[in-house]
């Protein structure tokens, strides 16, 4: 106990340090980071904002920058989106891109309950769609939430329409049910694990028969609306990719509103710091790059994961564009840049201290945290960044006056998580996970300090013109 309170003693609060100004603009990006969560709940939201937000920054479409035939230049800003769930972002630096990029790289994607594809069935007079959920849950903590309904449909003659039910105050929500008290004795006598099962995190979406029907009447009246209000099939579920989601706005959180409560700070708080701090870097030595991926809550695999090959893919064009693409340039640009894995860490909750390591965890407030590895017991699965790294990162945060902390997950063989560090280490470049400790991690509403996303902010910004 000495040790962690010498430890908490030697973190001076964020708060503490800044003048009125200053707090007036830490407001401002919190406000508009809100604003972000609230109305980007899936990764083909987030990108869809990203691009809006670049191309009003001065971004241009690298495809379509090609395709002109006008070969990029110093200060040239462009950007190429995968699938419309991936992003990558470049600001041409004075630097030969072979000298490697600065590379601010998070994930867009959050634990959700996505529909199957065949999802809607009647059952007792109640309307449900079937789900299966996406990411690590605790299953538990989805019952009798609000939730609201994302995502698109791609019908037989191409069309794609986004459908989103549930955000708007007028719109009716969505939501799963749980076993009343007085008859839950054995469910209660259960693991937490299997409280609440998978196959049981089905969705409640009505229950007014359609007139005239005497079989699935209820299922049938789901059907029409469908039909009537969004012109929908129920085969056009088949080739649809909607997910339930915590509804409502992003808000403050404590009575001085110091917190951000929100359904997916992991790890959209880093991504938005990440595009703000990119949109707001003007002339660059080295090459600057926002990259948001999809996936990586589920072990980063698929087409618009940072296992696929879209990245390397956008550099050599980018390369090509630049009029100096070749196997070993790419590979040079590669392996000498430099990245920070923007993901969240855990942050210290008094009422579970036992799952930490006072001396070596995040606290809310205190700052942006560096994890120099993630992990699992024995640091397996990390990348584990070099003491030469961390010494030059520290280095950038003391030049820009950033308030930083370094962390663990949490004890050691309690357990630990992954970011897209590792894939990127492959390419033998430096990279160190970096971003926002988030109280209550993958549950469907988490915290995060407005102080942790604004020195995040200005870190990003110091490594982006700095490293």
């Amino acid at each position: 106990m000495v040790k962690a309170r010498k430890k908490e003693e030697k973190q001076v609060a964020a708060w503490n340090k800044y003048s009125a100004a200053e707090k007036k603009t830490l407001h401002k990006i919190n406000e508009g980071y809100k604003d972000f969560l609230s109305k980007c709940k899936t990764e083909r939201e987030s990108v869809a904002e990203a691009v809006k937000l670049a191309e009003k920054a001065g971004y241009k479409n690298l495809e379509t920058v090609i395709r002109s035939g006008k070969p990029l230049s110093v200060g040239d800003k462009v950007y190429a989106a995968c699938m419309g769930k991936a992003i990558a972002m470049f600001n041409i630096g004075t630097d030969s891109l072979e000298d490697g990029m600065a590379i601010l790289g998070a994930h867009i994607d959050t634990c959700r309950l996505d529909l199957k594809q065949h999802p809607l069935y009647e059952e007792g007079g109640l309307a449900y769609f079937d789900t299966h959920y996406y990411g690590g849950i605790k299953k538990y903590q989805w019952v009798t939430l609000p939730l609201a309904l994302h995502g698109v449909v791609a019908k037989l003659d191409g069309t794609v329409q986004e459908i989103v039910i549930g955000e708007d105050d007028n719109d009716p929500v969505f939501c799963v049910t749980d076993l009343l008290i007085h008859l839950s004795q054995e469910q209660m006598e259960k693991k937490a694990s299997k409280v609440v099962t998978g196959e049981k995190l089905d969705i409640l979406i009505g229950s007014y028969p359609l007139e005239g029907e005497d079989k699935n009447a209820v299922k049938s009246g789901i059907l029409k609306l469908l039909k009537d209000k969004y012109g929908l099939e129920e085969d056009d579920f088949i080739s649809a990719e909607l997910t339930m989601v915590p509804a409502g706005r992003a808000r403050d959180l404590g009575l001085d509103r110091s917190m951000v409560l929100a359904y997916g700070h992991d790890d959209r708080v880093c991504a938005y710091t990440s595009l703000v701090a990119m949109l707001e870097t003007k002339k660059v030595k080295r090459t600057a790059c926002c990259l948001l991926v999809d996936k990586e809550e589920i072990g980063s695999v698929g087409a618009t994961s940072m296992q696929s090959r879209f990245f390397e893919n956008t550099v050599a064009e980018l390369l090509h564009a630049l009029g100096g693409y070749d196997g070993i340039s790419l590979r040079r640009c590669l392996a000498n840049s430099w990245m920070l894995s923007s993901d969240v860490s855990s942050a210290y909750d008094s009422l579970y201290a036992s799952a930490f390591d006072k001396n070596n965890v995040a606290y809310p407030g205190k700052g942006m945290v560096f994890n120099k590895f993630t992990g699992r017991g024995g640091k397996s699965g990390s990348n584990d960044a070099s003491a030469e790294y961390l010494g030059r990162i520290r280095g950038i945060m003391k030049k820009h006056d950033v308030t930083f902390q370094t962390a663990e997950l949490g004890r050691v063989d309690l357990g630990g998580g992954g970011t897209i560090a590792y894939i990127m280490a492959l390419y033998g470049m430096n990279v160190i996970d970096s971003g926002v400790a988030v109280l209550s991690m993958h549950a469907p509403w988490e915290a995060v300090s407005k102080v942790d996303v604004y020195e995040t902010l200005k870190g990003y910004k110091a490594f982006l013109q700095e490293i």
